[in-house]
């Protein structure tokens, strides 16, 4: 009987405080009491009403009691502009769904604030309050809890400053302490998740199939991206920028991204499950989806690590410097990709240069990929690694990679002059079909690769490597398929080059070469 009692004692201390909360959580007469259920604010849930002031009603009264959680449960809340603050946590519960209210008067969207007055990058970069959810300035805020953000309303771009609608799911400007945890977003608008200048910001299993950028992570230091999947066929999927939108440069440094998945299926069939590729006709004829780092880069990018992660039908790995800033102290490992549908690696130092005229080009520079496997990939493209003159991509590593491409380039196509494209966006397709199949590397300086192997699908005449205005280059256990008329590398304005254990290529060593074939 003793030890009935003992237990029983037991039971009620572990017991009696979940009960307590569960009994605050169902108390539907005190407002007052966290969580702060929307619904108990004034918020219908009905997919009919619009709840936009009683869901910020419920976000003032748990800020004006020092934070909160503001809670919402199963029900479907049409809102516009929800201003968070901080301390705040919102929960989206199981079969809650946010969804972008119609963009009419009375659904109480923010217009987009005059905050950036230069032209250094585009309007969605520059505008934040013109959005579903935003905060400005805050600390200590999250956005937790296995329910949907629907941006049903959101619109996918603007015309130019006279168009006032809203286009982002997430919005979020100098911040710091924030957790995206464990939410979906279906069709985000321009960015399901917009952060910039954020400090100290985690995000984790989030599922987003979106309708243009999946998160943008600008101008932010320590982030933690992980177990994320983001489907988004018509922009990058997982992008870092360093813009202008603070009114200064600032860099995008220490983040891990790992254990994420990226892909370019039809809008809508990644979270519906049916993971659908109708082929659809894009900008420029395929999906996007990639992870990237760049375009915008006139702040820069340092300490940053990606791996762990899948690519399934999208664009390759891109690295950028465009904008006249450092792309520094990178690692890359553990990449799996699938129908690739253009570069599966583009590295590319440029001068685009939008950004203030004093600004010089940029450098690139501490890079290492490794561990990379890609299967049927593009044949136009191959890998890209290209500087300009004067500006090389310096020190560069690539072991471990094995790439499957489909094949079908032509001997005519091996003879082609690649343009420089110095002050052009930077796009692997852009570049047109290039001569090499492989890997086509240009003004480099210091480039170890070894352990990599690249064949075909179908016969391709293209030569496997093709090195213009290389720097230093060494290459260990190399193996490259080729038929019988086509060379392994072509060598063109190449210093210091050296060659061992590769196949089908004799070791060699070459001080200078010049139009030579191996």
């Amino acid at each position: 009987m003793k030890n009935h009692y003992t237990i029983l004692r037991i039971l009620l201390i572990f017991l009696l405080p979940f009960c307590f909360i569960q009994a605050q959580a169902n108390d539907s007469t005190s407002p007052e009491t966290s969580p702060y259920n929307v619904k108990l604010y004034g918020a219908k849930g009905d997919g009919k009403s619009i709840d936009t002031q009683n869901i910020n009603k419920a976000i003032e009264a748990a800020a004006a009691a020092g934070g909160g959680t503001v809670y919402f449960p199963a029900g479907n809340y049409l809102s516009g502009s929800m201003h968070l603050k901080s301390g705040i946590s919102l929960y989206i519960d199981q079969g809650a769904t946010i969804i972008a209210a119609p963009i009419e008067a009375g659904s109480g969207y923010d217009e987009p604030e005059a905050k950036i007055d230069n032209n250094y990058q585009d309007f969605g970069h520059r505008h934040w309050h013109n959005s579903l959810i935003w905060g400005e300035n805050l600390h200590d805020i999250s956005i937790l809890g296995p329910g949907t953000i629907w941006g049903k309303d959101l619109v996918r771009s603007n015309k130019g400053e006279d168009d006032k609608r809203p286009n982002k799911t997430i919005s979020l400007y100098l911040c710091r302490n924030v957790i995206i945890r464990d939410i979906s977003i279906l069709h985000g608008g321009w960015f399901g998740i917009l952060a910039t200048g954020i400090d100290n910001f985690t995000i984790d299993n989030v599922k987003m199939d979106t309708n243009r950028d999946g998160m943008d992570i600008d101008c932010c230091r320590n982030v933690r991206i992980s177990n994320c999947s983001i489907n988004s066929p018509y922009d990058d999927g997982i992008c870092l920028k360093s813009t202008y939108g603070l009114g200064f440069a600032r860099a995008t440094e220490n983040v891990t991204i790992t254990n994420c998945q990226v892909s370019g299926y039809d809008e809508g069939s990644f979270l519906a499950g049916t993971f659908t590729r109708n082929e659809k006709k894009y900008s420029d004829g395929n999906p996007t989806g990639r992870i990237k780092i760049g375009t915008e880069s006139n702040g820069g990018f340092k300490n940053v690590t990606i791996s762990n992660c899948v690519f399934d039908y999208c664009r390759g790995l891109a690295l950028e410097t465009v904008d006249g800033a450092l792309l520094e102290d990178v690692t890359i490992s553990n990449i799996t990709m699938r129908d690739i549908v253009n570069a599966p690696i583009f590295v590319r130092l440029g001068a685009r240069m939008r950004g203030p005229e004093s600004a010089p080009v940029g450098a690139l520079r501490r890079v290492i990929i490794s561990n990379v496997v890609c299967y049927n990939a593009d044949n136009k493209h191959g890998a890209i690694i290209s500087g300009i003159p004067g500006h090389d991509i310096e020190d560069l590593r690539l072991s471990n990679i094995r790439i499957y491409y489909k094949g079908g380039g032509t001997k005519e196509q091996s003879m082609r002059e690649v343009p420089g494209l110095e002050k052009e966006y930077p796009e692997p397709y852009r570049f047109g079909t290039m001569p090499s199949y492989g890997f086509f590397i240009r003004n480099v300086k210091d480039l170890k690769m070894n352990d990599v192997e690249v064949s075909y699908i179908a016969d391709d005449f293209r030569p496997a490597f093709i090195l213009d205005h290389v720097n230093g280059a060494d290459f260990q256990h190399i193996k490259a398929q080729k038929t019988a008329s086509s060379a392994t590398f072509v060598l063109n304005e190449v210093k210091d080059f050296n060659i061992y254990n590769s196949r089908p290529v004799a070791d060699t060593k070459l001080a200078n070469a010049n139009k030579k074939e191996l």
